[in-house]
Order: structure tokens, then C-alpha cells, then sequence
């Protein structure tokens, strides 16, 4: 276990713990929706493309918020880490529209954690990350849940 007084990335703070835990799920999903984007065709699969590429830079800006919201709350952004998992077959269609369902879902949990570790303006800007997840979840396949995220 990490000492805050030495660690920079370990903060005192409940909040910025939650918006650390938040960042590294962003860094994970701008890693996977790369590849994901790079096993479809723009000219063959234009609508699959655009949406991965819709949804990789989405995920890109909300990683960039954390970390300058980490930054201003006086704590160091957790860095990505050198790469994430990926499924070993990611040739279909539907393999990569599962993995970005999957992504998905995950944001959303994370985002749930997030609305539910802060207050004021993070926290609105949680539900509506929340909600995005949700509903871009349902463009990759998924159901509609009462409560998406938990």
C-alpha cells in the first residue's frame, strides 16, 4: 500500500481517488478503442468506423478533464499504464462491437462510482458521463438497464 505523504498519486481526498479511478478506466478505453478502430474499415464498415472513432475521442477528452481535474484538485494523475488486454480475436464485426460494449458497460460502473464519490460540478459531469456510457452501449448492442452502471 502506497503512503500518501510520499506518493503523489494517492490522495487524502475521497473525491480525487474516485476521479483517479475514473482516469485509469479512460486509459484503458482510449488504448482498447485504438485497436478497436484498427480492426474495421472506413471504406467497408463505415457506420462500425465511425462510430468506434465517435467514441474514441469521446473517451480521449473525458481522460484529459480527469487529468486536468486531478491537477487542480493539487494531486498527480495516475499515468496510463504500458498496455491493456485485448481479446485474441477481434477479425469480426461482431467481436469488436462486443468489446465496445464491454467497454462500455465498464464505463458506466466506473461512472456510477464516480457520481457516487463527489459532489457539485464533478458530480454533474459524472451523470453525464454515466449517461453517455449507457446510451453508447446501446449503439454496440446492449439493453437498457433501470439503472445502467450498477
Amino acid at each position: 500500500m502506497s503512503d500518501p505523504a510520499t506518493d503523489p498519486t494517492t490522495a487524502a481526498d475521497p473525491a480525487v481517488d474516485a476521479l483517479q479511478v475514473a482516469l485509469a478506466a479512460e486509459h484503458a478505453a482510449v488504448f482498447v478503442y485504438g485497436a478497436l478502430g484498427a480492426q474495421t474499415s472506413q471504406s467497408s464498415q463505415p457506420t462500425l468506423y465511425g462510430t468506434l472513432t465517435r467514441a474514441y475521442t469521446l473517451h480521449r477528452d473525458r481522460r484529459d478533464h480527469l487529468m486536468a481535474t486531478i491537477t487542480a484538485a493539487g494531486a498527480e494523475p495516475a499515468p496510463a499504464a504500458p498496455g491493456y488486454a485485448l481479446p485474441a480475436d477481434l477479425g469480426t464485426a461482431t467481436a469488436v462491437r462486443a468489446r465496445a460494449l464491454q467497454l462500455e458497460e465498464s464505463a458506466a460502473s466506473t461512472y456510477a462510482f464516480l457520481v457516487a464519490n463527489t459532489t457539485g460540478k464533478a458530480r454533474a459531469w459524472a451523470v453525464q458521463a454515466l449517461l453517455d456510457a449507457a446510451v453508447r452501449g446501446l449503439g454496440f448492442g446492449g439493453k437498457p438497464e433501470r439503472l445502467p452502471g450498477l
